[in-house]
């Protein structure tokens, strides 16, 4: 008897490893988030489809095999599968067709793009293909709405809807994250030069204010996702390239990817004399991220990045040498050699856990630092800065009144400090040797924190309706210690603003398959910086209050002719108060003041259609734009009244059109035509740009040398038209000791690019 129970256990173990089940689960490739209703097929039919986990399941009887992965908005994948001991991750990548239904995941519920009731643009792996990659800022003057001030390849200033417009020389008012890693400063400033296209998978750029999940984001928000290595394989990759102005650039790759974990890694060198003079730039990043899988319910993953840079500064023009001689340097510039120098990196990780089914938490934590050397003719600036922080979000799905929900809270804590020291620059005192450090003028320590409470809930009414609606509450404060005590001037002091609460409500209808119409209002603010609070005596102005603004937007998001036709449409209001102003006092002196409101109405669409010319041809045109209508409401400055002029810094309309081809042979050819209208100088009104038109393209092809090693070859042309422009301007710029105002920095002429990247994958 023993006997015959044994054998038939041995039976029943066979026969469950014989059917033993394989597990895997479907992963968007941009998001990391699983795909549900993914179809798996083979040659005999379908087999199954994922859960809303993304997971399926084959038994091991069945593998290994062939199969078909195929889900709406993504392409279709053919894919052997294998036994595994775990749970197997397949990557799933959108195609760009299928833009609408792309997961949006700069909201705090991810959602589909075009259910979103927001303003939000993506760019695209297939954008970053279109420039030459040496600044990663070209790509956002693609996105309506947005617009870069380009002076120099470390000289840029970003604006959505105009705001942002009246800073000097730097982006503020504008919110930005790399994989949830704050890059504003706790001042309010963001540099987005310092990374490399090659180690981005795409970027979301929330348009308008965005303080209901992000805080101080008058402007709006800009997230940066990095690369995914996607496939389970092993990868190295090799890029070099060469273009006009001796410009150099080397990227060197790896990735590895297992089942339970990810890694990717990125090093990058880009060198250039520039077309002016007093404008070398140097500048060498490295990037490394990854993920790994801890448990079944939990997952970590982190990022490290570190850039060294050293880049010469030509400084604006005025308006007789923008015209006569553009290449060359501001004078004080030149003699000087001014140039800014720093090294920055950050650090940071998260953990996702799913607590139950229904709720889930992610947090993170960072710290970032930079230390800067900067010889201006004025002065020699120094700064250090160390921020560090945490941030925490937890999703819960429920019924909410019956209805499905989604609720999501969570809160952020960002805490900097911040050493500034200026000193004199003797170069006048040492002809053709450039800046020469000298005394100490002043030496300064401050420290800012905030902390933002967010929740956010959106309610699926029905397949068509949703509504969502959130807020953020902000503390903000800082403190100032002057560490200098030789002058006369003391500016210590602690200051604080009071809690700023911005609410938000957003709701979107389908009116048709595919077609959904949206309207939202949202609030949001920004606090003046260090600098802005302090008065022409040294004291902190205790009396100025942060801007505030409220965003009314109205669009429509839809898709025609199958797919092939996507269209959007928005028109927006938004109406700033407490307008915060920098009166320029000195050479580098500046005092902020309340001066009165703004008016931002504007009008943004975007349109792109796909032919298919055979079944191994694509052509793609695309055309998009803003019109703009942005003017002071109520603005008086030094006893003069500016109300009703147009706000200064800010082109009347963007509109850009391009057509991409794509073959399945390897050919691509890119071609962008962009043209800017005229763009108000001061607040007079008294000067103007003239509007520029630009043409630019590239060619490409990719091809295969041996089955595992993939050459891409390719060649471009930038403003191929030869336009002399002003690529940024400095508004309300002001010429000292009777010098005419430097309002412009020219844009390069035509100018070559080529290179060519190899790609070798086991």
């Amino acid at each position: 008897m023993e006997k015959k129970i044994l054998a038939l256990l041995c039976l029943l173990y066979a026969g469950n490893l014989f059917s033993q089940v394989n597990q895997f689960k479907i992963l968007n490739t941009s998001t990391a988030e699983p795909v549900e209703g993914a179809s798996i097929s083979n040659a005999t039919g379908l087999i199954g489809i994922s859960n809303e986990k993304g997971i399926f399941s084959i038994t091991s009887e069945n593998l290994p095999g062939n199969y078909k992965i195929s889900a709406l908005g993504f392409e279709t994948l053919d894919i052997e599968l294998k036994k595994s001991a775990g749970l197997a991750k397949i990557y799933l990548s959108p195609r760009l067709e299928g833009l609408s239904e792309v997961v949006v995941r700069s909201t705090m519920i991810p959602k589909p793009l075009i259910k979103v009731p927001a303003a939000i643009s993506l760019i695209t792996a297939t954008d970053f293909k279109r420039t030459d990659a040496t600044n990663v800022l070209e790509t956002f003057n693609n996105v309506p709405g947005v617009y870069v001030n380009q002076g120099a390849l470390n000289t840029n200033k970003i604006t959505i809807r105009g705001i942002g417009a009246r800073s000097q020389y730097s982006t503020n008012r504008i919110q930005a994250y790399f994989d949830g890693i704050p890059l504003t400063t706790a001042e309010g400033e963001l540099t987005l030069d310092d990374f490399d296209q090659e180690s981005l998978e795409r970027i979301e750029v929330i348009k308008g204010p965005t303080s209901s999940i992000y805080g101080a984001g008058l402007g709006g928000a800009i997230n940066l996702y990095s690369t995914q290595p996607g496939k389970t394989q092993a990868r190295l990759g090799l890029k070099t390239q060469f273009g006009s102005f001796n410009t150099q650039k080397q990227v060197y790759q790896a990735s590895n990817t297992t089942v339970n974990s990810s890694l990717f890694a990125v090093f990058t060198n880009l060198t250039s004399d520039g077309y002016r003079e007093n404008g070398n730039y140097d500048r060498k990043s490295a990037l490394l991220n990854g993920t790994l899988k801890t448990s079944e319910d939990g997952s970590l993953s982190y990022l490290a990045n570190f850039t060294r840079l050293k880049a010469f500064i030509p400084s604006s023009l005025n308006e007789d040498d923008f015209l006569n001689n553009p290449k060359t340097a501001a004078f004080s510039w030149a003699q000087s050699k001014g140039y800014e120098s720093y090294d920055r990196g950050m650090l940071g990780g998260s953990y996702t856990h799913a607590l139950v089914d229904e709720l889930s938490n992610t947090t993170s934590i960072f710290i970032n630092f930079r230390n800067a050397y900067e010889p201006r003719p004025f002065n020699i600036l120094k700064e250090e800065r160390v921020s560090a922080g945490v941030r925490t979000k937890f999703k819960l799905d429920a019924r909410v009144f019956k209805i499905p929900s989604e609720i999501s809270l969570g809160a952020e804590y960002y805490n900097e400090w911040y050493e500034i020291g200026t000193f004199q620059n003797l170069y006048e005192d040492f002809p053709g040797t450039g800046s020469v450090l000298g005394n100490r003028l002043s030496n300064n320590e401050q420290r800012r924190d905030y902390a933002n409470f967010f929740g956010q809930i959106s309610l699926e009414f029905n397949e068509k309706w949703n509504l969502e609606a959130g807020f953020n509450l902000n503390t903000t404060n800082y403190s100032l210690k002057d560490l200098y005590a030789r002058d006369q001037v003391n500016q210590t002091g602690d200051y604080g603003f009071a809690p700023v609460f911005s609410p938000r409500i957003g709701t979107s209808y389908e009116i048709g398959e595919g077609k959904n119409v949206y309207v939202s209002i949202s609030h949001g603010f920004s606090t003046p910086s260090v600098a802005e609070t302090l008065t022409p005596q040294g004291q902190i102005n205790t009396n100025l209050a942060p801007e505030t603004g409220i965003n009314y937007e109205a669009g429509f998001k839809g898709n025609w002719l199958e797919n092939k036709w996507y269209t959007e449409i928005s028109v927006f209001s938004i109406q700033i108060k407490n307008l915060l102003v920098a009166q320029r006092i000195g050479p580098d002196q500046y005092v902020g003041i309340n001066a009165g409101k703004t008016n931002h109405n504007g009008i943004e669409f975007l349109t792109n259609y796909r032919f298919l010319m055979g079944s191994k041809l694509q052509v793609k045109p695309y055309i998009n734009g803003a019109l703009n209508f942005f003017k002071f409401d109520r603005f008086i400055n030094d006893n003069v009244d500016f109300s009703g002029n147009e706000l200064p810094g800010v082109p009347k309309y963007t509109v850009n059109f391009g057509v991409d081809v794509q073959s399945d042979s390897g050919f691509e050819f890119f071609s962008n035509y962009r043209s800017v209208g005229k763009i108000p100088l001061n607040d007079e009104n008294s000067n103007y740009t003239d509007g520029y038109n630009l043409l630019n393209f590239k060619t490409g092809y990719s091809f295969k040398i041996i089955d595992d090693i993939l050459l891409n070859v390719y060649a471009g042309i930038n403003n191929a038209l030869d336009e002399h422009y002003a690529a940024s301007v400095v508004t309300n710029a002001v010429g000292f000791g009777g010098a005419a105002p430097r309002y412009y920095y020219p844009g390069n002429p035509r100018n070559y690019y080529g290179g060519l990247q190899l790609n070798y994958v086991f």
